[in-house]
């Protein structure tokens, strides 16, 4: 059986949609999307899409979700949330200056419209988990420039932070990511060398995790934090597992830890009200029964 053809025996017949990913077997949005599902009462579905990071294997899950009468569209996790974008009918003017899709949404004539909520679900997590902190205050640093990094630098860059120093493995990467989103009113966004990752935290505020080190299966971040600030928030938007070994860093030399189930909580409410038809909360009920899965 095909994952296509085990996820249509699961929804049986129902409206549905998928996380789309590889890896996606980690992946939490199944709980927490199908605690909506029965907290509203909806006969809905939403399952878990392996998807090869070939084009090829964009291209049948993008004739999958148009052909298939049932499908509402989907979420995209890594690697895919750059290379699906040609494949659409649509792209959001959000996700076009971002330059990344996280949500795929089937409008009634069967057209999929990419769409991107990653910096909606950052910033309502990063507020709700450091209600102190301001954009204002100081520099922030980030590590990553895929598809979340994108969605992570345009939110900061637009909440007004002074100064954003990024850092990731391939510098060119960095650099054209810095390039795109770089304000015109003078403030800058630094292209850091990720061997220098660990003295380019002094005096930041905030530093956020975007890459896939420390998510379960993938290699380790190492990061050493004596350079951070007591203060600082560290955020770190992987979810799985919950507390990486930078967060448990953080939450013992006194810094606020952020995890990644907020972001992916908030995130996922854009998708689900498109594809279901209505209006969702992120609860700490929720949250609960999301970790209990």
């Amino acid at each position: 059986m095909t994952p296509y053809e085990a996820l249509l025996a699961e929804a049986r017949g129902r409206p549905f949609a998928a996380i789309v990913g590889w890896p996606v077997e980690h992946s939490r949005s199944p709980a927490l999307h199908g605690y909506w599902l029965k907290e509203h009462g909806i006969d809905g579905h939403y399952g878990r899409l392996p998807v090869e990071p070939k084009r090829e294997a964009l291209e049948a899950l993008v004739a999958f979700l148009r052909k298939t009468a049932t499908a509402r569209g989907c979420n995209l996790t890594l690697p895919h949330k750059i290379d699906i974008m040609p494949l659409l009918d649509r792209i959001h003017p959000d996700a076009e200056r971002i330059g990344a899709v996280n949500t795929v949404i089937k409008q009634p004539d069967g057209s999929l419209e990419g769409r991107n909520s990653d910096g909606f679900g950052f910033v309502s997590a990063l507020k709700q988990g450091a209600p102190a902190w301001q954009a204002t205050d100081g520099p922030a640093v980030v590590l990553g420039a895929g598809g979340a990094a994108r969605a992570v630098v345009a939110s900061l860059v637009d909440a007004g932070v002074p100064e954003l120093r990024l850092i990731n493995r391939t510098q060119q990467a960095a650099i054209t990511l810095g390039v795109a989103f770089t304000p015109r009113d003078g403030r800058q966004i630094m292209i850091e060398r990720w061997d220098e990752r660990s003295a380019v935290l002094d005096g930041a505020t905030l530093l956020v995790n975007t890459t896939s080190l420390g998510m379960k299966g993938q290699p380790p971040l190492d990061l050493d934090l004596a350079r951070l600030p007591a203060n600082a928030v560290v955020d770190d938007i992987v979810s799985v597992p919950l507390e990486t070994a930078l967060l448990a860093a953080a939450r013992a030399r006194g810094n606020t830890p952020i995890d990644g189930l907020g972001m992916l909580l908030h995130q996922g409410r854009m998708g689900f009200e498109a594809w279901f038809g209505r209006k969702v909360e992120v609860t700490e009920a929720q949250r609960q029964a999301v970790l209990a899965a």
